[in-house]
Protein backbone atom coordinates (compact mmCIF):
# COMPACT_ATOMS: atom_id res chain seq x y z
CA UNK A 1 0.00 0.00 0.00
CA UNK A 2 2.81 2.39 0.92
CA UNK A 3 4.51 1.66 -2.35
CA UNK A 4 1.32 2.56 -4.25
CA UNK A 5 1.14 5.89 -2.40
CA UNK A 6 4.76 6.59 -3.20
CA UNK A 7 4.21 5.88 -6.88
CA UNK A 8 1.08 8.08 -6.90
CA UNK A 9 2.92 11.00 -5.30
CA UNK A 10 5.75 10.62 -7.77
CA UNK A 11 3.34 10.67 -10.72
CA UNK A 12 1.59 13.81 -9.40
CA UNK A 13 4.93 15.58 -9.11
CA UNK A 14 5.55 14.81 -12.76
CA UNK A 15 2.07 15.79 -13.94
CA UNK A 16 1.56 19.11 -12.08
CA UNK A 17 4.35 21.12 -13.79
CA UNK A 18 3.27 19.85 -17.18
CA UNK A 19 -0.34 20.78 -16.47
CA UNK A 20 0.72 24.27 -15.41
CA UNK A 21 2.83 24.59 -18.55
CA UNK A 22 -0.11 23.51 -20.69
CA UNK A 23 -2.37 26.03 -18.96
CA UNK A 24 0.15 28.81 -19.56
CA UNK A 25 0.51 27.81 -23.18
CA UNK A 26 -3.24 27.86 -23.70
CA UNK A 27 -3.42 31.29 -22.06
CA UNK A 28 -0.66 32.61 -24.31
CA UNK A 29 -2.37 31.26 -27.41
CA UNK A 30 -5.63 32.89 -26.35
CA UNK A 31 -3.92 36.26 -25.87
CA UNK A 32 -2.17 35.96 -29.22
CA UNK A 33 -5.46 35.21 -30.95
CA UNK A 34 -7.02 38.28 -29.33
CA UNK A 35 -4.16 40.50 -30.49
CA UNK A 36 -4.40 39.15 -34.04
CA UNK A 37 -8.15 39.81 -34.07
CA UNK A 38 -7.63 43.38 -32.85
CA UNK A 39 -4.95 43.97 -35.47
CA UNK A 40 -7.30 42.70 -38.16
CA UNK A 41 -10.03 45.07 -36.91
CA UNK A 42 -7.54 47.95 -36.92
CA UNK A 43 -6.47 47.20 -40.49
CA UNK A 44 -10.09 47.02 -41.57
CA UNK A 45 -10.80 50.43 -39.99
CA UNK A 46 -7.81 51.98 -41.78
CA UNK A 47 -8.90 50.80 -45.23
CA UNK A 48 -8.76 53.93 -47.47
CA UNK A 49 -11.90 55.03 -49.29
CA UNK A 50 -12.18 54.38 -53.01
CA UNK A 51 -11.97 57.49 -55.19
CA UNK A 52 -12.42 57.48 -58.94
CA UNK A 53 -9.46 59.57 -60.18
CA UNK A 54 -11.47 61.18 -62.96
CA UNK A 55 -10.52 63.88 -63.73
CA UNK A 56 -11.96 65.40 -61.73
CA UNK A 57 -11.70 62.98 -58.77
CA UNK A 58 -15.05 61.68 -57.56
CA UNK A 59 -14.61 63.34 -54.13
CA UNK A 60 -13.75 66.77 -55.57
CA UNK A 61 -15.92 69.89 -55.49
CA UNK A 62 -16.11 71.18 -59.05
CA UNK A 63 -15.98 74.98 -58.94
CA UNK A 64 -15.98 75.56 -62.67
CA UNK A 65 -16.75 73.10 -65.48
CA UNK A 66 -17.28 75.61 -68.26
CA UNK A 67 -21.07 75.80 -67.94
CA UNK A 68 -21.83 78.66 -65.54
CA UNK A 69 -20.58 80.81 -62.66
CA UNK A 70 -23.01 79.39 -60.09
CA UNK A 71 -20.26 78.47 -57.60
CA UNK A 72 -18.93 82.03 -57.52
CA UNK A 73 -19.91 85.53 -56.45
CA UNK A 74 -18.41 88.90 -57.26
CA UNK A 75 -16.89 91.35 -54.82
CA UNK A 76 -20.17 93.28 -54.68
CA UNK A 77 -22.88 90.97 -55.95
CA UNK A 78 -23.17 88.38 -58.71
CA UNK A 79 -20.18 87.00 -60.63
CA UNK A 80 -19.97 88.82 -63.97
CA UNK A 81 -16.88 87.51 -65.73
CA UNK A 82 -17.24 86.68 -69.43
CA UNK A 83 -18.32 83.11 -70.08
CA UNK A 84 -17.39 81.72 -73.51
CA UNK A 85 -16.39 78.37 -75.06
CA UNK A 86 -16.14 76.60 -71.70
CA UNK A 87 -13.94 79.28 -70.13
CA UNK A 88 -14.42 82.29 -67.91
CA UNK A 89 -12.39 85.44 -68.43
CA UNK A 90 -11.43 88.41 -66.29
CA UNK A 91 -13.22 91.51 -67.63
CA UNK A 92 -12.64 94.28 -65.12
CA UNK A 93 -15.76 93.64 -63.01
CA UNK A 94 -13.77 92.58 -59.94
CA UNK A 95 -12.37 89.39 -58.47
CA UNK A 96 -14.38 86.18 -58.11
CA UNK A 97 -14.94 84.62 -54.68
CA UNK A 98 -16.08 81.03 -54.21
CA UNK A 99 -19.37 80.64 -52.38
CA UNK A 100 -18.05 77.62 -50.49
CA UNK A 101 -15.16 77.87 -48.03
CA UNK A 102 -12.26 75.46 -47.74
CA UNK A 103 -9.36 74.72 -45.41
CA UNK A 104 -6.57 72.27 -46.14
CA UNK A 105 -7.04 71.21 -49.73
CA UNK A 106 -5.80 69.99 -53.08
CA UNK A 107 -6.62 72.47 -55.84
CA UNK A 108 -6.47 72.06 -59.60
CA UNK A 109 -7.03 74.91 -62.03
CA UNK A 110 -6.12 75.81 -65.59
CA UNK A 111 -5.44 79.33 -66.79
CA UNK A 112 -4.14 81.19 -69.83
CA UNK A 113 -2.60 84.62 -70.22
CA UNK A 114 -3.76 86.70 -73.22
CA UNK A 115 -2.29 85.60 -76.53
CA UNK A 116 -1.67 89.19 -77.58
CA UNK A 117 1.21 90.68 -75.59
CA UNK A 118 0.50 94.29 -74.69
CA UNK A 119 2.73 95.07 -71.73
CA UNK A 120 5.66 93.76 -69.71
CA UNK A 121 6.55 92.83 -66.15
CA UNK A 122 3.58 92.78 -63.78
CA UNK A 123 1.32 94.33 -66.42
CA UNK A 124 1.41 91.25 -68.61
CA UNK A 125 -1.24 88.55 -68.07
CA UNK A 126 -1.47 89.19 -64.33
CA UNK A 127 -3.92 87.39 -62.04
CA UNK A 128 -3.65 85.12 -59.03
CA UNK A 129 -5.40 82.49 -56.94
CA UNK A 130 -5.80 83.13 -53.21
CA UNK A 131 -6.24 80.16 -50.87
CA UNK A 132 -8.46 81.05 -47.88
CA UNK A 133 -8.78 84.38 -49.68
CA UNK A 134 -5.44 85.25 -48.06
CA UNK A 135 -2.43 83.48 -49.58
CA UNK A 136 -1.66 84.01 -53.26
CA UNK A 137 -0.04 81.85 -55.87
CA UNK A 138 0.76 84.28 -58.66
CA UNK A 139 -0.45 83.93 -62.24
CA UNK A 140 1.53 85.93 -64.77
CA UNK A 141 2.70 85.69 -68.35
CA UNK A 142 6.29 84.78 -67.43
CA UNK A 143 7.34 83.61 -70.89
CA UNK A 144 10.32 85.80 -71.81
CA UNK A 145 9.04 88.41 -69.37
CA UNK A 146 11.39 89.82 -66.73
CA UNK A 147 10.00 90.71 -63.30
CA UNK A 148 10.96 90.26 -59.64
CA UNK A 149 11.39 86.52 -58.84
CA UNK A 150 8.75 86.24 -56.11
CA UNK A 151 6.20 87.90 -58.40
CA UNK A 152 6.39 85.63 -61.43
CA UNK A 153 4.15 82.70 -62.38
CA UNK A 154 4.21 79.97 -59.75
CA UNK A 155 5.48 82.25 -56.98
CA UNK A 156 4.02 82.36 -53.49
CA UNK A 157 3.62 86.08 -54.06
CA UNK A 158 6.03 88.20 -52.06
CA UNK A 159 7.40 85.19 -50.18
CA UNK A 160 8.94 82.53 -52.42
CA UNK A 161 10.02 82.49 -56.06
CA UNK A 162 9.29 79.31 -58.01
CA UNK A 163 12.09 76.74 -58.16
CA UNK A 164 12.01 76.93 -61.97
CA UNK A 165 10.20 78.93 -64.65
CA UNK A 166 8.02 76.55 -66.66
CA UNK A 167 5.69 79.15 -68.20
CA UNK A 168 4.13 78.33 -71.54
CA UNK A 169 3.78 80.84 -74.39
CA UNK A 170 1.10 83.55 -74.16
CA UNK A 171 -2.35 82.18 -74.95
CA UNK A 172 -1.44 78.56 -74.14
CA UNK A 173 -3.22 76.76 -71.32
CA UNK A 174 -1.29 76.22 -68.10
CA UNK A 175 -2.06 74.10 -65.05
CA UNK A 176 -1.64 74.57 -61.32
CA UNK A 177 -1.90 71.68 -58.89
CA UNK A 178 -1.65 73.01 -55.35
CA UNK A 179 -1.46 71.23 -51.99
CA UNK A 180 -2.34 73.73 -49.29
CA UNK A 181 -2.23 73.48 -45.50
CA UNK A 182 -3.48 76.52 -43.62
CA UNK A 183 -1.59 78.26 -40.80
CA UNK A 184 -3.07 77.61 -37.36
CA UNK A 185 -3.05 79.22 -33.95
CA UNK A 186 -1.34 76.98 -31.38
CA UNK A 187 -2.56 76.53 -27.80
CA UNK A 188 0.00 79.06 -26.54
CA UNK A 189 -1.22 81.68 -29.03
CA UNK A 190 1.70 81.41 -31.45
CA UNK A 191 1.17 80.81 -35.16
CA UNK A 192 1.97 77.37 -36.54
CA UNK A 193 2.92 77.94 -40.21
CA UNK A 194 0.99 76.31 -43.02
CA UNK A 195 2.52 75.20 -46.31
CA UNK A 196 2.29 75.38 -50.09
CA UNK A 197 3.34 72.66 -52.50
CA UNK A 198 2.75 73.68 -56.12
CA UNK A 199 3.15 71.98 -59.48
CA UNK A 200 3.07 74.30 -62.48
CA UNK A 201 2.45 72.47 -65.74
CA UNK A 202 3.28 69.24 -63.90
CA UNK A 203 6.64 70.51 -62.60
CA UNK A 204 7.34 71.13 -58.89
CA UNK A 205 7.86 74.87 -58.30
CA UNK A 206 7.03 75.20 -54.56
CA UNK A 207 8.19 72.39 -52.27
CA UNK A 208 6.40 72.47 -48.90
CA UNK A 209 7.09 76.21 -48.56
CA UNK A 210 5.98 77.61 -45.18
CA UNK A 211 3.08 80.06 -44.95
CA UNK A 212 3.85 82.29 -41.95
CA UNK A 213 0.32 83.59 -41.43
CA UNK A 214 0.16 87.18 -42.64
CA UNK A 215 -1.91 87.60 -45.80
CA UNK A 216 -0.42 88.30 -49.21
CA UNK A 217 -0.46 91.82 -50.64
CA UNK A 218 -3.93 92.74 -51.98
CA UNK A 219 -5.64 89.87 -50.13
CA UNK A 220 -9.29 90.59 -49.39
CA UNK A 221 -9.35 88.62 -46.13
CA UNK A 222 -7.29 88.96 -42.95
CA UNK A 223 -6.52 86.97 -39.82
CA UNK A 224 -5.82 83.29 -39.13
CA UNK A 225 -8.76 81.10 -40.09
CA UNK A 226 -9.44 77.39 -40.47
CA UNK A 227 -11.39 77.97 -43.68
CA UNK A 228 -11.95 80.66 -46.26
CA UNK A 229 -13.03 81.14 -49.87
CA UNK A 230 -10.99 80.71 -53.00
CA UNK A 231 -10.42 84.05 -54.73
CA UNK A 232 -9.50 84.54 -58.40
CA UNK A 233 -7.98 87.97 -58.87
CA UNK A 234 -9.07 90.60 -61.34
CA UNK A 235 -5.84 92.49 -62.00
CA UNK A 236 -7.12 94.16 -65.14
CA UNK A 237 -5.76 91.63 -67.64
CA UNK A 238 -8.08 89.30 -69.61
CA UNK A 239 -6.78 86.05 -68.11
CA UNK A 240 -8.92 82.97 -68.82
CA UNK A 241 -9.76 80.02 -66.53
CA UNK A 242 -11.19 76.53 -66.97
CA UNK A 243 -11.42 73.15 -65.19
CA UNK A 244 -11.29 74.22 -61.53
CA UNK A 245 -11.81 71.59 -58.84
CA UNK A 246 -10.81 71.22 -55.21
CA UNK A 247 -10.55 68.35 -52.71
CA UNK A 248 -10.78 68.87 -48.97
CA UNK A 249 -7.93 67.21 -47.06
Amino acid sequence: MDSVRRVTRLLMKQIRPRAQTLTSLLGFLGLASLLVAKAADSNAAAEPPIVNPGPPPSDAVVLFDGKDLSKWRGENGAARWDLKDGTMMVNGTGSLISKETFGDCQLHLEWAAPEEVQDEGQGRGNSGVYLLGRYEIQELDSYNNQTYPDGQAGAFYGHAAPLVNVARKPGEWQTYDIIFHAPRTAADGTIKPGSFTVLHNGVLVQDHVPIPGEPTTAAQFRGIAAEGPLVLQDHGNPVRFRNIWIRRL
